[in-house]
């Protein structure tokens, strides 16, 4: 009996994997096409569902134009920190790798505009009078204060900072997290060493949090958990890819060999015990779909508008628990880069009022087809009143309002053209991200956990399951995990026969 036994657990394990390895992916942004990518490296069949009529989600890149050469802009995704290794070795295996460029970003280019209470000022001139204002906002709210000279040019700097990336709910309470705690804790650290510029009168925020990392351990939550961004947006270690970050999606989905089908909309997903249906719009029909396994990578907001069955209530609640914040971008096709002519070669200036941040993207492209723009760049609630205007009266406003630091924008003939997004209102993402402000580390934990995990044989991945929100790296790292949970389901004498490795994780 053991024998014949034994013959027939081996013919069932064959069975198994004869007909159990057939896994839908739904979204084709970054995530999705990893998911696919890693999936049948060891060998599943794999099919990607795409609501959109384009692959890469929120990596989108925007030509002003079809000939080779014309230029472009980032309208999602648009750095790439060095510490974020997933990403880059996806780049690396995409052939992408010497297209890595440095990226420079807000308040590293000197000659960029930052706006003051005494109006716009080039970065270069800016210490001072932020060292003034802040020091009269001191005297507002923390009246006899000895702070000395090093302490208040930190709290200046940092607080520019926080106006120019935090949304508007957010910064007033950062600005009191800053007074009340951390001004404290940094007015006991000899800042000598991380003071910077001629007069001293400039501090390099990331050689002081990495040198004293216990300051952060008196913050709040609210206050820890953006410094993390503060740190990461304005870090002298980004990068881009020269010619477009899309690059990268489009390598990724010509390496998929399984069908990625786009304008399919999921309307759908029904968990089962052995398998899973979703049900797909295509045009004027639904389809439903049976698979042995399904890996969802769409933004929750977009999970919410679908029907679902057989999910459990923790998990139902999960997907109303993440928070995604609306970003909108508003890009222009310049004549020329006009902008060179005034000594910014890149970088970004702090615009404020309803446009909040402008980029000026290196002209990579063909100097006679004119350059790009990245004239506005919102998140949070100024995001979602630039995203509820008609895409036509949103160009126009954000043209008049940075016509004030730019009035060569007026010139004839200057404005070939506007493109924007808003991601808040973008049926197929439902906002820009998804974020963990003002919250502690276990609950951030906490949250990614419920997010990530697994109901039966669907599973789920996106940055809004993994520890970096908002990145690449943060999709790359939840795709990963979300493969190594189907390969769960494997006998685990079959999982390393495929690729001669226990999981993929060790791949990167």
């Amino acid at each position: 009996m053991s024998g014949s036994s034994g013959v027939w657990h081996v013919h069932a394990l064959d069975k198994f994997e004869q007909d159990s390895r057939r896994v839908t992916v739904i979204g084709a942004g970054i995530s999705g096409l990893v998911t696919a990518y890693e999936l049948e490296r060891l060998g599943y069949r794999v099919e990607i569902l795409e609501g959109n009529t384009r692959i890469g989600g929120r990596i989108h890149t925007h030509r002003f134009g079809d000939a080779p050469g014309a230029p472009s802009v980032e309208l999602g995704a648009m750095r790439i920190p060095t510490h974020h290794h997933n990403t880059l070795e996806y780049i690396r295996r995409m052939g992408l790798e010497g297209k890595l460029r440095a990226f420079t970003t807000l308040m590293s280019e000197e000659n960029a505009f930052l706006q003051t209470a005494a109006g716009f000022i080039r970065i270069r001139d800016a210490a001072g009078p932020l060292r003034e204002n802040f020091r009269r906002e001191l005297e507002r709210h923390v009246p006899g204060h000895r702070y000395d000279r090093g302490t208040i040019v930190f709290g200046a700097w940092l607080t520019a900072i926080v106006d120019a990336i935090a949304p508007p709910d957010l910064r007033e309470a950062l600005r009191e997290d800053l007074r009340r705690q951390l001004l404290d804790l940094v007015a006991r650290v000899d800042l000598s060493g991380h003071l910077r510029g001629p007069d001293r009168d400039r501090v390099d925020l990331h050689s002081l949090f990495s040198a004293h990392p216990g300051i952060r351990a008196g913050c709040s939550g609210r206050l820890n958990s953006f410094l993390d961004d503060i740190l990461a947006e304005t870090s002298p270690d980004l990068l881009r890819l020269d010619g477009g970050m899309d690059q990268l999606t489009d390598r990724l989905a010509s390496r998929i060999r399984g069908h990625i089908s786009t304008g399919r909309r999921v309307t759908g997903i029904d968990v089962r015990g052995d398998h899973v249906l979703v049900h797909v719009r295509a045009g004027s029909r639904t389809i439903v779909h049976r698979s042995d396994f399904v890996v969802s990578t769409v933004p929750f907001p977009v999970m919410r508008r679908m029907r679902l069955s057989g999910l459990d209530e923790d998990k139902l609640a999960a997907l109303r628990d993440v928070v995604y914040c609306p970003a909108t971008k508003v890009a222009f096709h310049c004549r020329e880069p006009f902008w060179r002519h005034g000594g910014i070669q890149g970088g970004a200036s702090f615009t404020g009022g309803r446009i909040r941040q402008t980029y000026y993207p290196p002209a990579d492209g063909d100097p006679g087809r004119g350059a790009a723009l990245l004239a506005s760049y919102t998140i949070g609630d100024e995001a979602a009143r630039l995203g509820r205007m008609s895409a036509r009266r949103r160009h126009r406003v954000v043209l008049e309002e940075l016509s004030v630091v730019h009035p060569e924008l007026t010139t004839p003939g200057m404005v070939l053209g506007a493109v924007s997004m808003a991601w808040g209102d973008y049926p197929w993402s439902g906002g820009g991200c998804a974020t963990r402000w003002g919250k502690n580390a276990a609950e951030c934990e906490e949250e990614r956990i419920r997010a990530a995990r697994p109901v039966g044989r669907l599973f789920f991945a996106g940055e809004h399951c993994s520890t970096a929100p908002a990145w690449i790296e943060g999709a790359i790292e939840s795709a990963l995990w979300a493969v190594e949970d189907v390969e769960r389901f494997r006998p685990a004498h079959r999982r390393a026969s495929v690729t001669g490795r226990p999981n993929t994780a060790g791949a990167l």
